[in-house]
């Protein structure tokens, strides 16, 4: 079952398309990240699932409907989008800026009920920020800000969240932190998760389903043992791979790789 698909779409930029027919089911209440390249495709996909690109052809559908059907608040209650870059505002404490995440559910001038301080609150259990509640966000460490993104974005209580790298620029133990709490949200709250992830080990470990991509194609789609393969490694990313599966998850794990070198330029 899906809740978010894309029907034979095309998107891209002003004389430039970027991805064409492509189509693909996201698994409902599963950890779904994209691989590939960059320039692959995978953060225009994202944007359009999100309605912040538009397609020129196919469609969206968010939960039976298609994307063009809702209103921006009515899309934000469904769906919840981390962008790859957010500037962290100057002058705003964490629960402020968590408590934006309850703007799809406000009406104008109306204030804040009981529901809404409570999706804060559980927001900010979550993601481990109430001790930093009061802190302005400007002044947090790289992970700390990216746990008040996060948080932001469950206290939309959507049921699909979208990550656009969201461990990018953060250092390994932050990195393991983030994606730790993404698998502890969607094993809570059921919650579909599509983000897109560089580090394939990471990919492979936190993930349920993966879809590799490649040119704005999709190339392969699987588990992770059916995508971290020797074949699709080089497919996908030009690259000579040893690859082993980790007896106490039974998930693949790149130990380490090389280029594939062009045979005709080394003779």
């Amino acid at each position: 079952m899906s809740r978010l698909k894309a029907i034979e779409i095309t998107a891209g930029y002003p004389n430039k398309k970027i991805i064409e027919h492509l189509s693909v089911d996201i698994p409902e209440g599963k950890i779904t990240s994209l691989i590939g390249p960059n320039g692959s495709g995978k953060s225009t996909l994202l944007k359009s699932f999100a309605r912040i690109l538009p397609i020129t052809n196919g469609k969206i559908i968010v939960n039976e409907r298609e994307v063009t059907t809702y209103h921006s608040k009515e899309l934000a209650r469904k769906l919840a989008l981390l962008a790859q870059t957010s500037d962290s505002p100057s002058g705003m404490s964490v629960e402020e800026v968590v408590s934006y995440g309850r703007y799809p559910y406000q009406k104008l001038f109306s204030a804040m009920d009981e529901k809404d301080l409570q999706a804060i609150e559980w927001a900010l259990e979550a993601t481990n920020l109430v001790p930093l509640r009061s802190r302005d966000v400007a002044s947090l460490s790289g992970g700390q800000a990216q746990r008040v993104w996060i948080a932001m974005a469950l206290a939309q209580e959507a049921d699909i969240l979208i990550l656009d790298e969201p461990t990018t620029f953060l250092d390994p133990a932050h990195q393991l932190e983030i994606l730790e709490l993404l698998k502890e949200i969607n094993r809570v709250k059921r919650t579909t998760i599509l983000m897109s992830i560089h580090d394939l080990n990471h990919a492979s470990r936190f993930s349920d389903y993966l879809i590799g991509m490649k040119q704005g194609e999709l190339v392969v789609e699987g588990t992770p043992k059916e995508v971290i393969t020797k074949s699709w490694m080089q497919e996908i990313f030009e690259i000579d791979a040893q690859i082993i599966d980790l007896p106490e998850t039974n998930k693949p794990v790149l130990l380490t790789y090389d280029l594939i070198r062009n045979q005709e330029g080394t003779k």
